[in-house]
């Protein structure tokens, strides 16, 4: 008997949402919009990019999560997200 092991990719739809905004944010030039990535020195933990950002929220906006707590709770929980 093998175990086959399923990847988070494989269990989102191909034609689901997230990919388009996926998609959608990966072709925006988020510097052009005054968005901007800085690496922290030593201490600290980085910051997060702000692709990956624009992303969640945009998924947030589209599935009515305006709830910063709620959004994290998804990135815990829903596959799409993850």
């Amino acid at each position: 008997m093998q175990i086959r092991i399923i990847s988070l990719e494989e269990m989102v739809e191909p034609e689901g949402m997230v990919r388009i905004i996926d998609a959608f944010v990966d072709m925006l030039d988020l510097e052009q919009f005054g968005f901007s990535y800085f690496k922290l020195n030593k201490e600290g933990r980085p910051p997060y990019h702000p692709t990956t950002l624009m992303k969640l929220y945009l998924y947030g906006y589209q599935n009515s999560i305006r709830s910063s707590r709620k959004l994290e709770k998804a990135c815990c929980i829903n596959i799409e997200v993850m």
